[in-house]
C-alpha cells in the first residue's frame, strides 16, 4: 500500500482510532523539553493511563479525560503549561480549544504528517513560536512522529511557508498578437504560438 492510500485509509476510517498511549520513557523525554516556572499549573487534557499526568514535575497539576467524564472542551482552568499526545481526528477543533485556554507553553506529540504548514501558522498568528522541535520513532506507529514545544512570544525555529509549489515547467504564453496587437495571452504548450496563432501548414 502506498503512502498517500495509507493516510487517505486513515483519516477517513469509519471509526477514528485515537488511542495511542505513550510510552513511559517518551513521556518523560517529552516532559524534560518544557521550560517551566516553579508555580506553573500544568494541564494533562487527555489521561488515559496517565503516561503524561502521573510524570509532570509538579503537584499543581490538573487533567481532562472523557472517559471520567471530565470533556477537554468543557474545560475552564487557566493552565500556564498544556502538555498531550491529542486525538488525531479533531486536530483542528483541540488546537482550537488550546489556544482559547491561552497557556505560556503548549507542547505536543504529533505526527510529522500532521504538523502542517497551515497548524504551525494558527498558532504563530495567536502569539506563539516554535521553540523547540525534537523527531523520533515509535515502533508500533505510522510514520514518524515529533515533539514541537509552541510558546508565547517565543523565536520561532520554524517557518510556515503556505506557498503551492509545483515541480511542473512554468506555462509558456503565446508570442502572436490578438486582434487588438497585444501579444496574446493564452497558455499553451505547443511552443511560441497557441492554436489561434500557429502558422498554417
Amino acid at each position: 500500500m502506498s503512502f498517500a492510500s495509507h493516510c487517505n485509509n486513515i483519516k477517513n476510517r469509519a471509526k477514528p482510532n485515537d488511542v495511542f498511549i505513550t510510552p513511559l520513557e517518551l513521556a518523560k523525554k517529552h516532559i524534560e523539553m518544557i521550560d517551566y516556572e516553579e508555580d506553573d499549573l500544568w494541564l494533562d487534557p487527555c489521561k488515559n493511563s496517565g503516561s503524561y499526568y502521573n510524570q509532570f514535575p509538579t503537584d499543581k497539576k490538573d487533567f481532562c479525560e472523557i472517559l471520567d467524564d471530565k470533556d477537554f472542551f468543557q474545560y475552564e482552568g487557566k493552565p500556564q503549561i498544556i502538555c498531550d499526545n491529542p486525538p488525531y481526528s479533531m486536530l483542528d477543533k483541540w488546537h482550537d480549544k488550546v489556544i482559547s485556554l491561552n497557556p505560556r507553553v503548549y507542547s505536543s506529540l504529533i505526527g510529522v504528517y500532521s504538523l502542517t504548514p497551515a497548524r504551525i501558522q494558527k498558532f504563530q498568528e495567536a502569539g506563539y513560536g516554535v521553540k523547540k522541535m525534537r523527531l523520533l520513532r515509535v515502533k508500533e506507529w505510522f510514520m514518524m512522529t515529533c515533539i514541537v514545544v509552541f510558546e508565547k512570544e517565543a523565536q520561532s525555529v520554524v517557518e510556515a511557508d503556505l506557498t503551492l509549489y509545483s515541480t511542473a515547467p512554468p506555462p509558456q504564453l503565446c508570442k502572436g498578437f490578438n486582434k487588438k496587437g497585444k501579444p496574446c495571452q493564452n497558455k499553451t504548450k505547443c511552443g511560441e504560438f497557441c492554436h489561434l496563432h500557429r502558422p498554417k501548414p
